[in-house]
C-alpha cells in the first residue's frame, strides 16, 4: 500500500525520526482522544448540552451492552472496553482523511490491543476465581483433561491471532481499495468507498469490542 502523501511521515522525515507510521498515528489518535475527553469533562453539566449531549447516549449504549453481555460484574471493566472501542473507532475513521494513515492497518497496533485483551482475560479470571480459574481448561470431567487442555490452550491462543488478523485485514484491504480508486479517478468515484469505509470502521470496532466482552465474560463465569 503506497499513499501519495502521509503528513506525519513527512514530518517524521523532517525531524529525522524513524519510528513508523503506525506509531506516530497512534500517538495522534491518543492525543485527539485525550483532548476530546478533557473538552467533554470541562463541559459536563446537570442539563447536558454540546459534546456531553453527543457522548452520553454512546457511553450509555456501551455500558448497557457490557451489562447485557458480561453481567453485573462486567461494569467494573467498562473503562477497558470503552477505551479499546474509542481507540479503534478513531484509528479506523482517520483513514478517511487524505494524508492520514490508520494505525489499525498495521499488524503491530492490532496485536498490541489483542494481546492486552488476551492478558486481561486471564488476569481477570485469576482475580475472580483464584487458582480455580484453571478448571476452565480441564473440561467437565477430570479424566477428559488430557484431551481438553490442549484444545483449550490452542483455542485461547487463537483468540489474539483472530482479533489481530480480522481488524488488520479489513482496514488494510480498505486502504488498498481506496488508494486504487484515488489513483484511477481522484474525484467523486472514491466517495462511495469512503462511505463504505465509515460503515467498516464502525462494524470492525463493534466486532472487536463484542469479542473482547465475550472473552472476558467467559473468564468471569464459574467453571463447571
Amino acid at each position: 500500500m503506497i499513499h501519495p502523501f502521509i503528513f506525519l511521515e513527512w514530518l517524521e522525515h523532517q525531524l529525522n525520526l524513524h519510528i513508523g507510521n503506525h506509531v506516530t498515528y497512534t500517538w495522534l489518535v491518543m492525543a485527539l482522544l485525550i483532548l476530546l475527553a478533557v473538552l467533554v469533562k470541562r463541559s459536563i453539566k446537570t442539563v447536558p448540552s454540546g459534546l456531553q449531549n453527543f457522548f452520553e447516549p454512546i457511553i450509555d449504549g456501551i455500558e448497557n451492552m457490557i451489562e447485557e453481555t458480561m453481567g453485573h460484574k462486567g461494569k467494573a471493566y467498562f473503562p477497558l472496553i470503552a477505551t479499546i472501542a474509542f481507540f479503534i473507532l478513531a484509528s479506523n475513521l482517520i483513514a478517511l482523511i487524505p494524508g492520514f494513515f490508520p494505525p489499525t492497518a498495521n499488524l503491530n497496533t492490532n496485536a498490541a490491543i489483542a494481546l492486552t485483551v488476551f492478558a486481561m482475560t486471564h488476569i481477570i479470571g485469576v482475580k475472580e476465581h483464584g487458582i480455580g480459574y484453571f478448571k476452565h481448561f480441564c473440561g467437565p470431567v477430570i479424566w477428559l483433561a488430557p484431551l481438553i487442555v490442549p484444545i483449550e490452550i490452542v483455542g485461547h491462543l487463537a483468540r489474539p491471532l483472530s482479533l489481530t488478523l480480522r481488524l488488520f485485514g479489513n482496514m488494510y484491504g480498505h486502504e488498498i481499495v481506496l488508494m486504487i480508486f484515488f489513483g484511477l479517478v481522484p474525484f467523486l468515484l472514491p466517495l462511495p468507498m469512503m462511505l463504505m469505509g465509515v460503515l467498516v470502521a464502525f462494524i470492525q470496532t463493534f466486532v472487536f469490542m463484542l469479542l473482547a466482552m465475550i472473552y472476558i465474560a467467559g473468564s468471569l463465569e464459574e467453571a463447571h
